[in-house]
């Protein structure tokens, strides 16, 4: 049935406006009856934020943007969900056209800007759905008037720790102005201090809830050391290397719309997102686990993510291009990778290029 739907509806979504596609994509989940997901081989669990993972492919926030089909994107096989980015009140975003295929370089750019139904509508669909289990992450956000972002931080994280999994402060995003501030050392450490007393402070009705922090792939390595080193210090459970870049490689071929702004994922974000990642991962020490995104569109590319020190990996633009058999294809060889280093769990691979990849020239 999943490889029927792809096939079937991968032209018809890929001759659509990119926007206009994700929404009808959105629909056609809702409605399709899909069959439960099949059992993942248990080499491919792990154990992450004091969650139990079935495998460690996720799919990114910005797909299931207002909590809509969660359950559906779990039968497609994903271990894990993270809808958003959710923000307090209803707001439209960024004026369209605002999403952009770069075909021939298997990359996306994307100005939405946190359009969302806001919170009240996403908390009734997964109060409704808290039931049904499998891991769902929620990725919140300020909205984009907001007099104290910091407040919708802490509001987002109160009202939804209940139903969430994991909650995912996004301050990554470079489509809403000033966001990416919040990662300046003095904001941040006075962000995270409150997200984490909120956590705390609901803790005894909404049970534990990991905190993670999703940065972008555009910090400078100075910035990237004060972020880690509150992010420890303020008892963070996680982070998200990375968000999309604000940088167009120059051997990007769809030269006329890399003019686009906004921010750029796919296969031209990899080699920035893999080395942002290593470059993290030795810097945490294993003090918490890291999710790995950013250009992961094969089998290759997610396992490299977690050798560079991904715990878990997250998907979205390379579905675009490869297709929902992209989620098998990335088992499979995480498991062939397994047999052939005769392993029996994926968390001898977690980190073990990091110290290569941090040694090689910075990518261009």
């Amino acid at each position: 049935m999943i490889g029927l739907l792809d096939r079937l509806a991968r032209p018809f979504l890929r001759a659509l406006d990119p926007e206009d596609a994700h929404g009808v994509a959105i629909k056609m989940l809702k409605f399709a009856p899909l069959p439960p997901a099949p059992r993942d081989d248990k080499r491919l669990a792990l154990r992450v934020f004091g969650l139990n993972f079935p495998n460690p492919v996720g799919i990114a926030a910005g797909f299931d943007k207002n909590a809509e089909v969660p359950d559906a994107l779990l039968r497609l096989g994903f271990g894990f969900v993270e809808v958003g980015t959710i923000t307090p009140l209803p707001q439209p975003g960024n004026p369209r056209p605002r999403l952009f295929r770069l075909d021939a370089d298997h990359g996306v750019i994307n100005r939405l800007g946190f359009n969302s139904q806001g919170a009240d509508a996403a908390l009734k669909r997964l109060v409704a759905r808290a039931a049904a289990g499998g891991i769902v992450g929620i990725n919140v956000g300020a909205n984009k008037d907001s007099a104290d972002r910091v407040a919708d931080y802490v509001q987002l994280i109160e009202r939804f720790a209940a139903v969430a999994s994991y909650v995912t402060v996004n301050i990554s995003s470079p489509n809403t102005p000033g966001l990416r501030n919040l990662q300046q050392a003095s904001v941040l450490d006075d962000l995270l201090a409150r997200v984490v007393d909120a956590r705390e402070r609901v803790a005894p009705n909404a049970g534990p809830t990991p905190v993670l922090l999703k940065i972008a792939p555009d910090l400078s390595l100075g910035d990237l050391d004060d972020v880690v080193g509150i992010a420890r210090s303020r008892r963070d459970d996680g982070m998200i290397v990375g968000n999309t870049t604000v940088a167009r490689p120059p051997s990007l071929l769809e030269t006329e719309i890399a003019k686009e702004a906004g921010g750029l994922s796919g296969r031209p974000l990899f080699p920035l997102a893999n080395r942002m990642l290593a470059e993290t991962y030795v810097r945490v020490e294993d003090v918490f686990p890291l999710i790995g995104a950013g250009g992961i569109d094969s089998g290759a590319t997610a396992l490299a993510k977690i050798r560079a020190g991904a715990s878990l990996v997250q998907v979205y633009s390379g579905l675009v291009f490869s297709g929902l058999g992209l989620i098998a294809a990335i088992k499979n060889a995480l498991l062939e990778a397994l047999g052939d280093d005769g392993q029996d769990s994926l968390k001898e691979f977690i980190g073990a290029d990091a110290a290569a990849v941090t040694a090689e020239p910075w990518p261009k």
